[in-house]
């Protein structure tokens, strides 16, 4: 399952994702998760409401997950705000309790959005996500490798995402 942390359609993550899904080896389907933006404000007095199908939705498809890989921005040196709270939603419930799990942030921004992606592994982690070194990856000044149709344009960034794929070969 990739998940992009972005809302928005044209965002360079959110077309990462989908280059990502097309890279993906036979035998690997990569299914695209668009809910986030369906989610409520995380609130445990709601814990268990069966009127949370947003919530039950997500909750099943991060268990029918074989690996997770996510795809994030970073907004003001940090995880966007929908993606922490989809995040909120799982953290007593275990879906990521050994799932293989891939850590991707996309920024223009010479650094790749370093700090975003450094506190999604942190969060992933104590969530008991299995998170591999060789699964984190920061891609710097992304708007000059992928282009606005969603096409990689740069060989270097491929190879990686493709390497991130393997590590996650269930």
């Amino acid at each position: 399952m990739a998940i992009s942390g972005s809302l928005r359609l044209q965002s360079s993550n959110t077309r990462l994702v989908h280059a990502i899904a097309g890279l993906a080896p036979p035998g690997i389907k990569v299914k695209i998760y668009n809910g986030i933006a369906q989610l409520p404000h995380f609130n445990p007095e709601l814990e268990g409401d069966l009127d949370l199908v947003a919530v039950k939705e997500w909750r099943t498809q991060l268990q029918a997950a074989d690996g997770v890989l996510f795809c994030t921005p970073e907004y003001a040196h940090g995880v966007p705000g929908t993606l922490k709270n989809a995040l909120d939603w799982i953290v007593s419930s275990g879906e990521f309790m050994d799932k293989p799990t891939a850590v991707i942030s996309a920024s223009p921004s010479p650094d790749g959005g370093d700090k975003a992606n450094a506190s999604l592994v942190q969060t992933l982690r104590v969530m008991m996500a299995d998170i591999p070194e060789e699964a984190i990856l920061c891609i710097p000044a992304i708007s000059a490798k992928i282009n606005a149709e969603g096409d990689l344009t740069d060989i270097s960034t491929e190879k990686a995402l493709r390497s991130i794929l393997q590590t996650l070969d269930l």
